[in-house]
C-alpha cells in the first residue's frame, strides 16, 4: 500500500487526487455504442454471437433463458448449509427491505385539496449479477431480494456463463430464491442492452438494478432514457477512518476483504496515529500469509491501497466526504459526533466489530452501493427503488375557488390563459 503522511510534500496533492468523478473513457464509450448498437439491430442474434465471443458460450434462441430443468437440477446439486446461508441472508434482506418501502399517504392542503402519494412496483424489473472468478451468490440477494420484498411479478435476472452455457448453481438457487421469474444467459453491455431496448426473446424491463464491470456501468449510464437505473456501482472500495481507538487486527481483516475483489478494488486507511498505521501494516503482511488468493490481493492492494497519516480527526472526515467510499468503517471514540459529520458515504460499519464481510453476505442492507465518488450523489440501492411513484390530487369546489387567485396570477406571469381560465371555469359552474 501506498503510504502517505501530512509531513510529506506530496500529501496536499494526493488528498485532492481523492475528490473523484467517474467518467468513462473515450475508447470505453465507443465499445459500448458500438455493442448496443448491434444489440438494437440484430437482437438475439447479437446476444449469441457477443456471448460466444466474450464468454465462450455457445447459445441458441432457445437456450439464451435457464430452463425449469435447470433450476430443478441446480437446486439437487446445492449443499444444505449452502442453502440455510442464503436463506438466512434473504430473511434478513427481506425484514430490512420492508422497513424501507414507502407507503401511500395523503393530507389537505392550505387550499382544501386533498394531495397524496401512492407507490407502487415496477411490473417488471432487471438484476445484473457480475460473473468472473467466483459465483457473487450474494449480490444475487442484495438485489433480486429487495425486488421480492417491492412484490415486483416479474424479475429478470442477466448473468453470463462460461463456456459450459450454464449458470453456477449456488447462484441460480440464489436466484431462484430471491424471487427471479427469468434468468438470461448472458452478461456485460449486451445483457443491458438486451434489458433496456428488448429482442425477440428479451423482454423488455422499467428499470435496471446490479454492480458490473466497467462495460455494465457505461452501458447503463448511455441507456437511461431508454430505462431507469439505480445507481453506476462499479469495483469495490473500502475506507477505514480510525483514531487511536482502533484495533489492527480487525483494520487490517477489513482492508484484505475488500482487497480480495480483485484488481480494480480501492482500499484506504486514514488515521491519526502513526503508531496504529504501523501496526496495521504488519498485520496486513501477517494476515496475508495464510490466505489463498494471497498474490492477488497483493497486486490489488499495490494497485489501489493507499493509508494516510492525517493530522486531526477533522481532516480525516473532511477527506472521507471527498473520497465519498463505497464502504467506511469508522472507528473513533466520539463515534455520534464523528457519524453526524459523515455526508457521503455509501455505507458505514461502527466501531471494531463491526465487519464489512457480514454487511456484504448478511446483515441486511444491500451491498450494491455507489463507487468512483457517486456517492456524493447516489445513495445505494433501496426497496423503494422498486417501487413507481404516482402523486394524486383530490379538489372539491371549495378548494377550486380558494386556488383560483394564485393560479391566475401564475397564468398571467407566464402568458397562459388557458391555465387560468380552466380553474375559473370550474368556479363559474
Amino acid at each position: 500500500m501506498r503510504v502517505v503522511s501530512y509531513r510529506d510534500r506530496g500529501y496536499r496533492k494526493f488528498v485532492d487526487s481523492l475528490d473523484r468523478r467517474a467518467e468513462p473513457s473515450r475508447e470505453l464509450e465507443k465499445t459500448v455504442v458500438g455493442i448496443v448498437d448491434e444489440v438494437r439491430e440484430r437482437g438475439d442474434r447479437a446476444l449469441i454471437d457477443l456471448t460466444r465471443k466474450f464468454d465462450g458460450a455457445k447459445l441458441t434462441p432457445r437456450s439464451l433463458f435457464v430452463s425449469e430443468a435447470e433450476f430443478v437440477e441446480a437446486e439437487k446439486q446445492v449443499a444444505p448449509a449452502t442453502k440455510r446461508a442464503i436463506r438466512a441472508s434473504r430473511r434478513n434482506i427481506r425484514a430490512f427491505a420492508r422497513e424501507s418501502l414507502r407507503k401511500d399517504w395523503k393530507r389537505r392542503n392550505a387550499e382544501g385539496a386533498v394531495v397524496g402519494e401512492r407507490f407502487v412496483p415496477f411490473d417488471r424489473v432487471g438484476i445484473y449479477v457480475p460473473g468472473g472468478k467466483a459465483p457473487l451468490v450474494s449480490t444475487a440477494l442484495m438485489t433480486g431480494a429487495f425486488a421480492q420484498a417491492a412484490k415486483v411479478p416479474e424479475i429478470v435476472a442477466a448473468t453470463p456463463v462460461g463456456v459450459t452455457g450454464k449458470v453456477n448453481p449456488e447462484l441460480l438457487y440464489a436466484l431462484k430464491q430471491a424471487g427471479a421469474t427469468e434468468v438470461l444467459k448472458v452478461g456485460g453491455a449486451q445483457a443491458v442492452a438486451a434489458l433496456a431496448l428488448g429482442t425477440k426473446s428479451v423482454g423488455r424491463v422499467d428499470k435496471i438494478f446490479g454492480p458490473g464491470n466497467a462495460f455494465v456501468v457505461e452501458a447503463k449510464r448511455q441507456l437511461v432514457g431508454a430505462v431507469s437505473i439505480d445507481l453506476l456501482p462499479g469495483p469495490s472500495e473500502v475506507l477505514v477512518v480510525s483514531d487511536t481507538s482502533g484495533d489492527p487486527v480487525c483494520i487490517a481483516a477489513d482492508l484484505l476483504a475488500q482487497a480480495e475483489h480483485g484488481g480494480d478494488s480501492v482500499v484506504g486507511f486514514v488515521t491519526t496515529s502513526a503508531s496504529l498505521l504501523k501496526r496495521v501494516q504488519k498485520e496486513i503482511a501477517r494476515q496475508l500469509e495464510r490466505l489463498s488468493r494471497a498474490a492477488y490481493i497483493e497486486e490489488s492492494l499495490k494497485k489501489g491501497g493507499f493509508a494516510l497519516l492525517v493530522p486531526t480527526m477533522d481532516e480525516a472526515v473532511r477527506i472521507c466526504n471527498l473520497f465519498a467510499p463505497e464502504h467506511l468503517s469508522l472507528v473513533v471514540r466520539d463515534e455520534r459526533k464523528r457519524l453526524a459529520e459523515i455526508r457521503t458515504a455509501g455505507a458505514i460499519y461502527l466501531g471494531n466489530q463491526s465487519a464489512i464481510a457480514v454487511g456484504d453476505f448478511l446483515a441486511g442492507p444491500s451491498h450494491t452501493l455507489p463507487t468512483g465518488g457517486a456517492g456524493k450523489s447516489f445513495s445505494g440501492l433501496r426497496a423503494d427503488q422498486f417501487q413507481r411513484r404516482t402523486s394524486i390530487v383530490r379538489m372539491d369546489a371549495a378548494s377550486v375557488k380558494k386556488s383560483l387567485p394564485v393560479v391566475q396570477e401564475f397564468a398571467r406571469i407566464e402568458g397562459l390563459d388557458a391555465h387560468g381560465e380552466s380553474v375559473r371555469l370550474r368556479v363559474e359552474r
